[in-house]
């Protein structure tokens, strides 16, 4: 079942299950970065990082096959990968967003490939963000109350973040070392990998 969301229509977990099953199953692109796509993904998806896609959405536009699904974690990511190939011309209707994200699809009985073990990237924020929030209110008690504005910082970030539908600290871990795997993919390795229009 189909469903629209923001500009993005939306597929359930369970209806994307059935489709992966079916004799012409979509193109399911996990715009995740390659760590977390090491650490799990779904069966025959492919990985297109979102940084990758959002620079290149010309090349990738011109080789989607027939129907994509774009996932990741929790379905921002994939959202706005849909709305980028959008603003570069993809028809929307052959791209659906899944809602729920990968954890929906495991909990629907869907077919997972599990790796290493990478945090997600929304885990890795909401601990990155707790944390400098708590120190900056032991630090306001314990140091000086000046710090009690790196707490305030923060949640002007996360609120800016909500209100603009991006995130500057998501792309940041990103760049870490552990969020980069060995096998990262790159453009060329990215569209030779991807199945070629009918």
């Amino acid at each position: 079942m189909l469903s629209t969301l923001t500009h993005a229509p939306t597929i359930t977990p369970a209806d994307l299950r059935d489709a992966m099953d079916s004799d012409t199953p979509p193109t399911v692109i996990d715009v995740r970065t390659g760590a977390e796509f090491s650490a799990l993904h779904v069966r025959g998806s492919y990985n297109v990082p979102l940084s990758l896609l959002a620079e290149h959405g010309e090349e990738f536009a011109s080789r989607l096959p027939g129907q994509v699904v774009l996932i990741c974690q929790s379905g921002n990511r994939a959202r706005q990968a849909g709305e980028r190939l959008e603003t570069v011309g993809v028809d929307p209707d052959t791209v659906t967003v899944l809602d729920g994200g990968i954890a929906g699809y495991e909990a629907a009985g869907g077919e997972i490939v599990r790796g290493k073990g990478v945090w997600a990237m929304d885990r890795q924020v909401r601990m990155v963000a707790g944390s400098l929030v708590l120190a900056g209110v032991t630090a306001s008690k314990v140091v000086s109350p000046k710090f009690a504005y790196l707490a305030g910082a923060i949640g002007a970030g996360l609120t800016y973040s909500a209100a603009s539908n991006s995130c500057a600290m998501a792309a940041g871990l990103a760049k870490m070392p552990w969020n980069r795997s060995a096998d990262e993919p790159g453009l060329g390795t990215v569209l030779d990998s991807l199945p070629t229009r009918p």
